[in-house]
């Protein structure tokens, strides 16, 4: 029997033909992508996270515009050598009408010690659209209580937040030195109407003078609370 001539080709490419078979591509997978998280950052507003100052401590420095359009500089009263007093101030609180227009309680004691370097400043910290609030209000409150001293407007709170200013009116006083030497009330009497029978700020006054301890450094304020923003 005769084998053909093509037999060891066909034998051949038996052999192969699975070598030669394409291999079927790999499918590709895409790989997943994993963007980073992105964790919005805590926003710590100075007055959210910082403490008010409290008596002894270096008094927070400021500078703020009154209603003529001048512009105070707590700074600037210390380097004079100055004894400053703030009050807390809304116009149309009735606290603040008991000692501005019913007894007159802020001037006559601004009156009594300012020969000896002491300067009053009234400080608004009431939020726009708020009781007792914005430059025209407090101009004409000036006017109509007869103030011998500067009302300042703090519109946006952050001197009020920075000395913890909580009512009208809530006192502080500031020695020569910078530091706070008395905070809380201007008498001891919290009624709308009565004046009390202890002046808290010529007392606390007399001794930051003198170079005395201060009686009561610190009393409890009362009267309407700040007007703050929001």
């Amino acid at each position: 029997m005769k084998t053909s001539r093509f037999a060891p080709v066909a034998l051949f490419l038996l052999l192969v033909a699975p070598t030669l078979a394409p291999t079927p591509a790999t499918a590709e997978h895409p790989k997943a992508e994993h963007p980073k998280a992105e964790h919005p950052k805590a926003e710590h507003p100075a007055t959210a996270t910082s403490t008010p100052a409290a008596v002894g401590d270096k008094a927070p420095d400021f500078k703020l515009t009154d209603t003529d359009g001048v512009e105070h500089s707590l700074a600037q009263y210390l380097a004079e050598g100055q004894v400053v007093v703030l009050e807390w101030f809304n116009p149309d609180c009735p606290f603040i009408i008991k000692h501005h227009k019913t007894n007159r309680t802020m001037d006559e004691t601004y009156a009594t010690l300012k020969h000896k370097g002491v300067v009053w400043l009234a400080v608004n910290s009431g939020a726009a659209g708020k009781q007792g609030a914005g430059l025209e209000r407090n101009k004409k409150a000036r006017e109509e209580y007869r103030m011998t001293f500067p009302v300042l407007l703090d519109e946006n709170g952050a001197v009020g937040r920075a000395y913890g200013a909580k009512t009208t009116p809530h006192m502080f006083i500031i020695g020569k030195d910078g530091k706070l030497a008395y905070s809380g009330a201007i008498d001891d009497n919290a009624s709308p109407t009565e004046y009390g029978t202890r002046n808290h700020i010529i007392s606390a006054l007399r001794g930051v003078l003198d170079g005395r301890a201060v009686p009561e450094p610190v009393t409890k304020p009362y009267g309407c609370s700040v007007k703050y923003a929001d």
